[in-house]
């Protein structure tokens, strides 16, 4: 009885040590492994897991790098080309000219005019381009009357003058940087006039070949009332010639330019032949 007695209470001591023990560790693994899931104080925390990538995805490592932006310096040919600057001009617009020089007559107006005498001129040119444009001219001229004009004209002295208007087409003629040519041709306006002193022809007597080039004589005689000392006649015709150019080192161009000029009215010529040098700019 007591042997039995001894046995049950042994069953039941294990019993209740393995209850014990089980209780026990149920109680202490779960806060074991929350205490183990907190991280000590300024420790970084652990990473978490790798997200599984998609089947989709491309390879780890291997994603292409975003396209970066080209530097400023470096845009697309293109737009440079687009933006390059535009050259610039080798010819100004407008350019303008004044010169001296002197007057070789031919013609009638050679035979009662020497040469010689002094003129001016000045000015200016819309050019289009370097090579074309489009140039007036203002030409004063002194047209010394000769002793066997003065001799034909019974007069002891003379004045005598020409006025002209040129509108020329310019061709331009490049050569170098610094010397080129040019041809001027078109249109031209005359003016003639002068006065005769102490002239001692005869009103009404009848014309020689001076007064007829004066144009005193449209009837043929010595106009009555003496006007015929003093003449005035406009001419319309044209021009031509050339010239050369020197540029300077200061932009200024010097030019020596020839031309013939040609008009005509009331029976009567104007011939003169200019020889002018000067400066452009």
């Amino acid at each position: 009885m007591i042997g039995k007695f001894a046995r049950e209470k042994f069953a039941w001591e294990k019993f209740a040590w393995v209850s014990a023990l089980t209780l026990l560790s149920l109680i202490i693994l779960p806060g074991s492994r929350i205490f183990a899931q907190t991280n000590p104080a300024g420790q970084t925390p652990a990473t978490s897991p790798a997200t599984v990538p998609s089947p989709d995805a491309p390879p780890t490592g291997t994603q292409p790098a975003a396209q970066q932006p080209l530097p400023s310096d470096q845009e697309p040919a293109e737009e440079s080309t687009s933006r390059r600057k535009a050259k610039p001009k080798d010819y100004k617009n407008w350019t303008y000219d004044v010169g001296v020089g002197a007057s070789l007559e031919s013609g009638a107006t050679r035979s009662f005019v020497r040469e010689g005498g002094y003129l001016g001129t000045v000015g200016v040119a819309r050019n289009a381009n370097k090579y074309l444009g489009l140039r007036a001219d203002f030409i004063a001229a002194d047209l010394p009357l000769r002793q066997s004009a003065l001799a034909l004209a019974q007069a002891q002295s003379a004045s005598s003058y020409l006025l002209a208007v040129t509108v020329d087409p310019i061709i331009n003629i490049p050569v170098t940087k610094s010397a080129g040519g040019y041809l001027v041709f078109g249109p031209a306006f005359l003016h003639r006039a002068g006065s005769l002193s102490t002239d001692t022809a005869v009103p009404g007597s009848s014309c020689n070949p001076f007064f007829e080039w004066w144009g005193s004589c449209a009837n043929v005689s010595i106009p009555l009332s003496g006007s015929f000392v003093n003449s005035t006649q406009n001419d319309f015709g044209y021009n031509f010639g050339a010239g050369i150019t020197r540029k300077t080192p200061s932009g200024v161009e010097l030019f020596a330019e020839f031309r013939f000029m040609h008009g005509s009215g009331n029976s009567t010529t104007t011939d003169v032949r200019p020889v002018t040098i000067g400066l452009r700019w």
